[in-house]
C-alpha cells in the first residue's frame, strides 16, 4: 500500500512539474539592429522536450537568403530557457549565449556576443514574440 501511494504521489508531482514548464515550442520572432542601422527580423523555431531545448535560428543573409543556424546547448528550466548558436566567420568560431523567461506569448532574452577583436562580450536585450505564421 505505502509503495503504491508513494508512486501515485510522485507521477502526480512528475506531472505537476511538467505542466509548470514554460510553452516555448513553436516559433518567435524578434527585431535585432543589423548593419547600417537597419533593423532585422530574427526567427527562432524551438522545440522543447522535458529540459531539453533544440531547434533553428534564422535571419537575412547579405544576399537576401535566410541563414539558418543550430541552436546547442538548449535547456528549459520552469519559464527559463538558454541556448547558444556558433557561426563561423573568417576561419574563427564565434560562440553567441542566449538566456531568457517565458511569460505567456513573449520571451525576454538575453543575448551575449564576443566583442570585436577580443574585447569584453556585448549583451543585448530583446523581447521575442510568438508568431502565428
Amino acid at each position: 500500500m505505502t509503495k503504491k501511494l508513494l508512486f501515485v504521489v510522485s507521477l502526480m508531482l512528475v506531472l505537476a512539474f511538467a505542466a509548470m514548464a514554460a510553452d516555448v515550442s513553436g516559433k518567435w520572432t524578434f527585431e535585432q539592429a543589423g548593419r547600417g542601422g537597419n533593423s532585422v527580423t530574427v526567427t527562432l523555431n524551438l522545440k522543447a522536450s522535458g529540459g531539453s531545448l533544440t531547434g533553428t535560428m534564422s535571419r537575412p543573409g547579405r544576399d537576401g537568403n535566410a541563414m539558418e543556424t543550430p541552436i546547442s546547448d538548449g535547456k528549459v528550466d520552469g519559464d527559463n530557457i538558454s541556448f547558444k548558436t556558433v557561426q563561423s566567420f573568417g576561419g574563427n568560431d564565434f560562440t553567441t549565449d542566449y538566456k531568457g523567461t517565458v511569460s505567456g506569448d513573449s520571451i525576454d532574452l538575453s543575448i551575449t556576443r564576443p566583442g570585436r577583436g577580443g574585447g569584453d562580450p556585448v549583451t543585448t536585450k530583446v523581447t521575442a514574440k510568438r508568431s502565428t505564421t
